[in-house]
């Protein structure tokens, strides 16, 4: 029960009487000579229809003279409409109750009201005084029996908080000490810590937009707390305690790095700030430093002099000097800043660092199967970590520095790794094949084929996790692409109708036709024609089909975007992932057992450009990034290939990572592990059930935006989330979803602040990301 249910309850049963002995009081006369309950009237009058008001005559405000009372008591006040089963309540401001009993001498406006104490009741307490806010707290007698402080700075503070105090549910307050910090807390809306980043954030706005209680009570409780006085310290001197965060500060800080986007002005405060002595010079280890954004600056600064420097030095020993970076910045990327934005360098380090592992053993010896195994096991990461890297960046200058970096290390190692695989495959033949060599793989009813246009081994490898991560099984197949590593050659290749399809000898732009009548499969049109009347549904992007028989389809074209951005496919690369990881995940809701993703090549990607090798226009008919179709009876120094669709016909490859045109960044068509070797996935549900468990939720606590829960039972490895639609994890509203603690217990933060009061859902995920327990709640603590 709410503080102001008990006051309602308590007021009202002062005009409880005896029947057989008592005629029942005209009324219940309430004196408050300090005035100290006369804010939180109007609250009371909503709740109260039969409070009136001793005062100025205002009838919509339920306010008038002694005399006006008393005609409400009788019925002759037109103005009025009382309940007749209320007894009506005076509260008297500035007046006590020895004021209405010195009839001779109490003031002329009071004595129309003197005879009401005998046709009337009191509400007082037992001992006859008047209820003041304190002893209505205290008192066991007809008061909540709470422990409250008794100095004046929590009488103070608690009569400026009597507002909120009326919505406080009193079972909550037993056993806590009632004191001017609670106070004060509750005044500023019960989050201090949160009140105090918004000010340091917000400045002289944070002051305009609270009341002048709230003000006080902010003020009070940052003395108490944090031992800072904020009208006399000012902004700056907070800011730079924020940055040291010693002694009551830490928790300051521990909430700032949370959600530090919160507050966008605090860091320019901080830098108005002188930070200590040496701060610039520190190091990394040595002191309080993570609080200051100047010495973030000064190691990025480091940093970026550092891996510039790269250049210079030989291969392995670029790879050795970014080993020692990577353990002097890790611990920068959990700092605030990090989250902020200001560290790209070392962000971009863990994957730089990655790059030179993955790097230092070269993809240049034994046969095609030691390539194949070195590639897939750990060669792979080199691709993806290149990409990542540069997905840390966005400053043209920290650009140029990743890119130095690559040039130092990846370049060397994709070169020497594409010139060995090209010598080997002309000694001992291409690993893919033929169209006449390769078998037709089998197909299964419920199977749906997804051709994603240009999936690398890395891409594809990236996919693998996103799905397994959701429970879904993932069977990985390693496969090379047809020659030329073009679409035209490798797509028509990975269908269930190759053995439709062949090459003509006059074929020089590497499209092959259909077997029987010779069309062109340029287009589309014909190779969906042979896919048709061969049994298979052709599903749309829009369409997921029904799960019967077996389906073709199309989605996720990298390739297009590859040619078109260059290296900036590498920051698009993740969203186009998880558009055709929900596509999969679509076609398996609707029925497909199985969904087997195939493509048609991988590529390679250099930012700055791949090296330019000359072929003279005069000797191709046809000539791409990679590769070229030479003109009958020309010749050239060439390394040149059979094409898959036809041994007959042959193209030239580009040496190397080398192309034939100037200043691309992105190609593919040419003999290169990148660009060959292709991981075909076969998906299918394999979700388990969320386990049975037993878990209970014990307590659930907001402290403004923070939510802190404790469970009982089967909690182990589970995750805690807050959704506004529990089975959706896109419509979690917290920083970060927390695992749970040894003891039950989890702490998170909802990200914005305009959620608060909204309905949601707290969730309980096991490790699996699958929902095992949920409750409702409101965001802050609300009620609904």
């Amino acid at each position: 029960m709410r503080f102001i249910e008990h006051f309602i309850k308590s007021i009202r049963q002062a005009s409880v009487y005896n029947s057989d002995v008592q005629v029942a009081p005209a009324c219940i006369l309430w004196p408050d000579s300090d005035r100290q309950w006369e804010a939180v009237i109007p609250h009371l009058q909503n709740e109260l229809p039969e409070l009136f008001v001793l005062g100025d005559y205002d009838p919509e405000k339920r306010t008038g003279p002694a005399i006006w009372l008393r005609c409400v008591i009788a019925g002759k006040a037109d103005d009025v409409n009382l309940q007749s089963d209320k007894i009506p309540i005076f509260y008297m401001p500035g007046f006590s109750r020895q004021d209405l009993r010195a009839v001779e001498s109490c003031p002329d406006q009071l004595k129309p009201m003197a005879a009401l104490q005998y046709l009337g009741v009191i509400w007082s307490q037992v001992n006859a005084k008047d209820w003041t806010i304190l002893a209505f707290l205290k008192s066991d007698q007809g008061g909540l029996g709470l422990d409250v402080a008794l100095d004046n700075d929590t009488k103070n503070a608690m009569q400026m908080a009597l507002n909120p105090l009326l919505d406080e549910e009193v079972e909550l307050l037993k056993g806590k000490r009632l004191d001017k910090d609670y106070f004060n807390t509750l005044l500023t809306g019960g989050d201090p810590v949160r009140d105090l980043l918004q000010w340091l954030d917000h400045g002289d706005t944070f002051c305009s937009e609270h009341g002048k209680n709230e003000w006080k009570a902010f003020v009070n409780i940052c003395k108490s707390r944090f031992a800072f006085n904020p009208e006399k310290d000012g902004v700056l001197i907070g800011a730079s305690k924020l940055a040291y965060h010693e002694g009551p500060w830490s928790p300051v800080w521990d909430r700032y790095w949370e959600a530090p986007k919160r507050y966008p002005n605090i860091p320019a405060q901080i830098r108005k700030c002188k930070p200590p002595n040496g701060t610039i010079q520190w190091h990394i280890g040595e002191g309080k430093f993570d609080g200051w954004p100047q010495w973030n600056e000064n190691q990025e600064d480091k940093l970026r002099t550092e891996l510039t420097a790269l250049s210079s030095m030989p291969s392995h020993e670029a790879r050795k000097k970014l080993a020692e970076l990577e353990n002097q910045h890790k611990s920068r990327r959990s700092m605030v800043w990090s989250e902020l934005g200001e560290s790209p360098l070392a962000l971009a380090m863990k994957h730089l660092s990655v790059l030179a592992s993955s790097t230092t053993t070269a993809l240049a010896a034994g046969a095609v199967d030691d390539l194949t195994a070195g590639y897939t096991n750990a060669g792979w990461r080199a691709d993806d970590a290149m990409m990542k890297a540069l997905v840390c960046v966005e400053s043209e200058e920290d650009l140029e520095v990743v890119k130095n970096v690559i040039q130092s290390v990846y370049t060397p190692w994709a070169e020497e790794s594409a010139r060995y695989l090209q010598k080997v495959v002309e000694k001992s033949g291409y690993p893919g094949g033929s169209a006449s060599s390769c078998k037709m793989p089998h197909y299964k009813d419920g199977e749906c084929v997804l051709f994603v246009d240009g999936f690398r081994f890395d891409t594809a490898k990236r996919l693998v996790e996103m799905l397994t991560s959701q429970g879904y099984k993932v069977e990985e197949k390693t496969s090379w692409a047809a020659l030329p590593s073009v679409t035209a050659t490798g797509k028509p290749a990975v269908t269930p109708v190759k053995d439709k399809i062949k090459g003509e000898d006059t074929n020089t732009d590497f499209e092959p036709c259909v077997a029987e009548t010779g069309q062109s499969l340029k287009g589309g049109y014909h190779l969906t024609k042979l896919l048709t009347d061969a049994g298979w549904e052709i599903l749309k992007s829009s369409s997921n089909g029904n799960g019967n028989g077996r389906a073709w389809c199309e989605f996720g074209n990298i390739d297009h975007e590859g040619h078109d951005r260059g290296w900036k496919l590498s920051k698009h690369i993740e969203n186009m992932l998880s558009e055709i990881q929900d596509r999969v995940i679509r076609l398996l809701e609707n029925g497909w057992k199985n969904v087997r993703i195939v493509t048609d090549h991988g590529w390679l990607l250099l930012p700055g450009g791949l090296p330019k090798t000359d072929l003279p226009s005069v000797l191709a008919d046809s000539k791409w990034g990679r590769c070229a179709s030479i003109k009958p009876g020309a010749t050239t120094d060439e390394r040149l290939y059979p094409w898959y669709w036809n041994a007959n016909q042959y193209f030239a490859l580009a040496d190397g990572i080398s192309c034939f045109r100037n200043n691309m960044e992105y190609a593919h068509g040419g003999l290169s592990l990148q660009e060959c070797l292709t991981l075909e996935l076969s998906v299918s549900s394999g979700m388990s059930k969320a386990s049975a468990v037993s878990v209970e939720f014990t307590d659930i606590v907001w402290k403004g935006l923070r939510c802190t829960v404790a469970l009982d039972g089967e909690f182990s490895e589970s995750l805690l989330d807050i959704r506004t639609q529990p089975g959706d994890s896109s419509s979690s509203v917290i920083v970060s979803v927390k695992p749970l603690k040894d003891n039950g217990t989890a702490s998170v933060v909802v990200e914005k602040e305009e959620l608060e009061g909204v309905n949601a859902t707290i969730v309980l995920l096991n490790s699996n990301g699958e929902l095992v327990a949920q409750t409702d709640t409101v965001i802050g603590g609300g009620k609904e």
